[in-house]
This record gives C-alpha cells, sequence and structure tokens, in this order.
C-alpha cells in the first residue's frame, strides 16, 4: 500500500500509559515509547514530509477519562490523522476491582463512540484505531479473557466507521511464540524497548512504510 502521510500533515495519538511513556515530565513531549519511535522512523524516511506528531497520552486514562478531555486535548489540535490507543485501563480496573472506575463493556463503546463521532464532526481527521493489548499467552486468562472482548468492539468500530486498524494483540501473539512475555512486557501490559518498537512496527506497516 501506498504511504498514507501528506506534507506538513499534523498526526496527534491519544490514549493512556502506553502512549504518554513520560511525555509530560522526563521524556517530553513525545515520550519514550512507541510515539517516538514512529516519530523517528517517519521523520528518517520521509524527512521531506514535515510530518508533525503530537503525543497525548495520559497514564492511567480510560475511555471515561479520555473522553472527558477529547475537546480540549484532542479536537483542538485539529489532526490531520489522528490514532487512538484506549482500552486496557477500562478492563484493568474491572480485574482489580476498583468499581468506582472501571469502565463496563458497553459504557466503553459508548465512549468510544462519542470519541470517534466528535472527531468526525468536529475535525476532518483520518482516523486509526490501536488495538489495546494484553501480552499474556493463557486465553482463559480473566484479564485476557474480559480484554478479547473489548478489542472486538475496537475492531468492529473500526469496520463500521471505515479507519485503519493496528492489530497489536495479533503482533504480540505472534511475538510469544518466540520469546516470554517478559521480552515484550514486564507486566503484561507496559512493552519493553522491544514491545514499544513491535507496536511502533505494526503502526508503519498499516501506514504504508516500506521495509
Amino acid at each position: 500500500m501506498a504511504l498514507i502521510f501528506q506534507r506538513n500533515q499534523k498526526l496527534v495519538f491519544a490514549g493512556d500509559s502506553i502512549t504518554d511513556c513520560g511525555r509530560r515530565d522526563r521524556a517530553a513531549p513525545l515520550g519514550n515509547g512507541y510515539v517516538r519511535e514512529v516519530y523517528v522512523w517517519l521523520g528518517a524516511a520521509y524527512p521531506e514530509l514535515n510530518l508533525r506528531i503530537v503525543n497525548q497520552g495520559i497514564s492511567g486514562n480510560t475511555t471515561r477519562t479520555l473522553l472527558a478531555r477529547w475537546d480540549a486535548d484532542v479536537i483542538a489540535e485539529q489532526p490531520d490523522w489522528l490514532a487512538i490507543k484506549i482500552g486496557v485501563n477500562d478492563v484493568w480496573r474491572i480485574v482489580t476491582e476498583r468499581t468506582a472506575e472501571a469502565v463496563p463493556l458497553n459504557e466503553f463503546e459508548r465512549n468510544y463512540r462519542a470519541m470517534l463521532d466528535r472527531a468526525r464532526a468536529a475535525t476532518r481527521a483520518n482516523l486509526i484505531l490501536i488495538e489495546p493489548f494484553l501480552v499474556e499467552t493463557d486465553r482463559s486468562d480473566l484479564f485476557r479473557r474480559l480484554l478479547d472482548d473489548y478489542r472486538t468492539v475496537v475492531r468492529r468500530l473500526a469496520g463500521e466507521y471505515n479507519t485503519l486498524l493496528v492489530k497489536t494483540q495479533d503482533a504480540f501473539d505472534r511475538g510469544l511464540q518466540a520469546q516470554p512475555a517478559s521480552y515484550w512486557a514486564g507486566d503484561r501490559v507496559h512493552p519493553t524497548e522491544i514491545g514499544h518498537a513491535l507496536i511502533a512496527r505494526e503502526f508503519l506497516k498499516v501506514s504504508g512504510v516500506e521495509g
């Protein structure tokens, strides 16, 4: 496929800690995770495009808290491309019995739809959905089982809204056939440096980057 980006476009990433990665403090402004990897590779491969990349991830965000700041932090940026990576905290708070902060599946879909609808109504952004994932081989594990349901919603919304989709869970599942979970993410959620590189690689493949 051809490269999706054009000269002087702005690409905004919205999400949780996996996107944030210290972008608000020690690793400002892009963080030290997959967003920075994407920036570096796009800058090296296509310097003539002069792409602007903005990281609007905040650690701990669920779809509920991301939706609450959507207009101020995302719509206000008026991106040409908008990548959304959210969902693991919605489920993690269920698994850890933080009931007040947990986001049930029906609300998750409602929140996600609201973000997509608002982005379509208030910007001209092209949308890229990045699946939530868990680096876990046991598909009967409670966290993995619940997250798979949330991931199914993201895949369905990607089809319904005709967006690009980064299938991170499939990528990690393939990686787990070669290396243990600790190689990709020490706590199953937060990727290692190599895990972040894997996310960036999948994102770049969907974006039409060669190599």
